[in-house]
């Protein structure tokens, strides 16, 4: 049996061009190899999944590629960057601070540090979470990290910059990675569908995307597993049931209940919900983002930021046409409320009926202080 390997790893780019979602940050890192102007350090900060590592990696074998590209790649061709592709090159080292996080780690690192690359002009020290490292290792790591021999260059990598010294801020060169948007993780995860041969529905990739929070990693992993779930045909029904999403038809139908004060329908609903395994307060939650989008739905020039299919961006349209700005203004403050009580709440499912409640008597222009009960 072949061995299987993961899309987040089988996908992982190899050079600048192929990374997803960080152009201008990449295209800074190609003008300054191409004008030979590198810094001794470099800081690579943002949210996990988002390529500081692979970054960190390109980097490294493209300041010591033999023959780069005009596009400011490295070659793929000299034995420098086949050596890197291997896994055997000597001028790359890599440091989880996550796990080596005391000084004698950081010892032996500077002790390397004198030596010189065999092949290629510079080591590439990679320090990964680097905010894990004790005070005593910064510490050792100050005097090095500010003159380090010439050949050698350090990129710090971490989830938490704030918790990084400001002396260590100040000896690099920081970049802040983004979190991917979800139309790049869609336009990445159509790519690797097409590459295995998985067929898709969008809306199923805009669930995915969705559900990665920005994370291109994250993303991944979780069409790797609703792939094998729908045994190569990704759909929405199929995707939504394997990940425990609440589809958005649920939230569309309580919105309509809302708007014809149609209470008794509100409770079957929420009851339909509770009894799929959701917890009221991810449904609140999720009715909180909902109300939102309608908002940010009724004008035609701010629709465009829903970050969903085209389908749903014009059910939202639709429905926000017939909500009343200042229902969505109340009702937005409802849910607000409610999930600011919800944790303190001694009769948590009450709590969320009684906004559902307060909500379509919003709705239907009632007052809130005494609902009715029987639908309009």
């Amino acid at each position: 049996m072949e061995n299987y390997i993961v899309s987040a790893r089988k996908y992982r780019p190899v050079t600048f061009s192929s990374v997803v979602g960080q152009s201008s940050l990449t295209n800074t890192l190609k003008n300054s190899i191409s004008s030979g102007k590198l810094a001794h350090a470099y800081l690579f900060c943002g949210p996990r999944g988002v390529g500081k590592t692979t970054c960190a990696r390109i980097f490294a074998k493209t300041i010591n590629c033999l023959s780069p590209l005009a596009n400011g790649d490295a070659c793929e061709q000299c034995e420098s960057c086949k050596a890197f592709n291997e896994q055997r090159s000597l001028n790359i080292h890599e440091l989880d601070a996550a796990s080596n996080n005391g000084i004698e780690a950081i010892r032996s690192l500077c002790e390397q540090v004198n030596i010189p690359p065999q092949i290629g002009k510079y080591k590439v020290y990679i320090i990964d979470e680097v905010h894990m490292l004790s005070t005593a290792a910064f510490n050792a790591f100050l005097k090095t990290l500010e003159e380090p021999p010439a050949h050698a260059i350090f990129i710090l990598a971490t989830t938490e910059k704030h918790k990084l010294l400001p002396t260590i801020l100040s000896r690099c060169q920081i970049y802040d990675f983004n979190r991917m948007t979800v139309q790049d993780i869609i336009g990445h995860l159509e790519h690797v569908a097409r590459q295995e041969g998985i067929s898709y529905e969008p809306s199923a990739l805009n669930v995915i995307a969705q559900k990665a929070d920005g994370g291109m990693r994250d993303a991944l992993s979780i069409f790797d597993q609703v792939a094998t779930f729908c045994r190569g045909n990704i759909t929405y029904s199929q995707t939504i049931a394997d990940l425990n999403v609440l589809d958005y038809d649920y939230y569309f139908k309580i919105v309509d209940c809302f708007l014809t004060g149609n209470v008794p329908q509100l409770m079957i609903i929420y009851n339909e919900i509770l009894s799929k395994g959701f917890d009221g307060s991810y449904f609140i939650g999720g009715l909180n983002s909902h109300l939102r989008d309608l908002l940010v739905s009724k004008d035609p020039s701010t629709v465009t930021l829903l970050e969903t299919s085209d389908e749903i961006r014009q059910h939202y349209a639709e429905q926000a046409q017939r909500c009343p700005v200042k229902f969505l203004y109340d009702a937005l403050r409802k849910c607000t409320d409610c999930d600011l009580n919800y944790k303190q709440s001694q009769n948590r499912r009450l709590l969320v009926e009684l906004t559902l409640i307060e909500i379509s008597q919003i709705g239907r222009g009632g007052e809130t202080s005494s609902p009715q009960l029987t639908p309009a």
